[in-house]
């Protein structure tokens, strides 16, 4: 059997719909439209996953809250991962309107400069993304796992499974609630890496 990677986004949370900086201060979980999102990919999950099987979630709340139904609908344990999250928001920003992280824009910021002050550069963010997938894979090789993350953590699977430059040449649009799903055949630890196949993307 191979190793089946299913990302799920969060449903919509509370601070986009208020369009504040949503990190361990700023997240305040769910809204009951993504609650409902969250009970769609838990039913979804529980008709087609079977086997052994493993659920992760990034440490924020609105991820937390989309993991619990689903590791309860696969009658298993959630195990939360900090390398599973978003932007790492810098203090200042963190919980305040998004014009304040807006507001300390860095001139050329981009793939390996922050955007903004204090913030994570996006090799950055791949690479604490890329660790933690990777771990989680060798630690599951031949098992079904679900990463309940955010849009970043769906994009970072480009980079890291499929082996896409950090400056792609398009751009994706996570919808919440959405599943995103790799599969390999070949063992997840081997270097040079095996290769993955995307069997869906935002579904």
């Amino acid at each position: 059997m191979g190793t089946r990677l299913i990302f799920v986004r969060h449903g919509e949370s509370v601070h986009t719909v208020e369009r504040i900086v949503g990190g361990r201060a700023g997240c305040r979980g769910l809204t009951e439209r993504g609650h409902e999102q969250a009970a769609v990919a838990a039913r979804r999950l529980a008709d087609e996953v079977s086997g052994p099987v493993a659920v992760y979630s990034s440490v924020l709340r609105r991820a937390v809250e989309t993991a619990a139904p689903i590791a309860a609908a696969l009658g298993v344990e959630p195990v939360t991962d900090c390398g599973l999250c978003t932007w790492h928001y810098p203090a200042y920003a963190d919980g305040r309107p998004l014009a304040v992280l807006k507001g300390a824009e860095l001139p050329g910021g981009g793939v390996h400069r922050p955007f903004q002050r204090e913030n994570e550069s996006w090799a950055e963010l791949v690479v604490r993304t890329g660790r933690a997938i990777m771990d989680i894979a060798y630690r599951h090789a031949g098992e079904t796992v679900v990463l309940v993350g955010h849009s970043e953590t769906v994009n970072s699977s480009f980079h890291v499974l499929g082996m896409q430059p950090l400056l792609r040449a398009f751009d994706t649009a996570v919808a919440p609630g959405s599943l995103t799903e790799w599969t390999t055949d070949g063992d997840p630890a081997t270097s040079p890496p095996t290769r993955w196949t995307l069997r869906r993307f935002a579904a």
